[in-house]
């Protein structure tokens, strides 16, 4: 009985940790699944979580560097302690008129060594088989 004790709650964490997982792939908003995105790199320090909402070519890459500090640092020139991410509003109407695929602009302002950043960043998001997906990292608007 002890064994099955030290069994359920192994895996217990395992199915808890696999939904998790799952949650950005399930957010049907596309502004909202590049928040997420960011989140899941930035304050949750989870690469495979914010590979799971890429395309293909761009989840290799990012589980590349293995770390979320070597992605924000090599791919986005962004280093952060703590951020908070805002889309930009005005996307919702892009959108609309193209509906498989979106250009994404999203405010980050954050703390990086005891100094306030902030930093803007654009991603292109295509919908793969009714989920989107980060398709590309898009130059700097500024």
């Amino acid at each position: 009985m002890k064994k099955f004790k030290y069994l359920i709650l192994p895996l217990l964490l395992l199915i808890t940790a696999c939904e998790k997982e799952q949650e950005i792939a399930k957010i049907d908003d596309p502004e909202l699944v590049a928040v997420a995105f960011f989140h899941a790199l930035y304050n949750e320090k989870n690469v495979d979580k914010a590979a799971s909402v890429c395309s293909p070519k761009l989840s290799r890459i990012i589980k590349h560097y293995k770390s979320s500090s070597a992605v924000a640092r090599h791919m986005f020139n962004m280093s952060f302690d703590s951020v908070v991410i805002t889309p930009d509003g005005s996307g919702v109407k892009v959108r609309e008129q193209f509906k498989e695929s979106a250009n994404i602009t999203l405010y980050f302002e954050g703390m990086y060594q005891e100094e306030k950043i902030r930093n803007v960043k654009r991603v292109r998001m295509v919908q793969v088989k009714g989920k989107w997906v980060i398709d590309k990292l898009l130059k700097d608007p500024f």
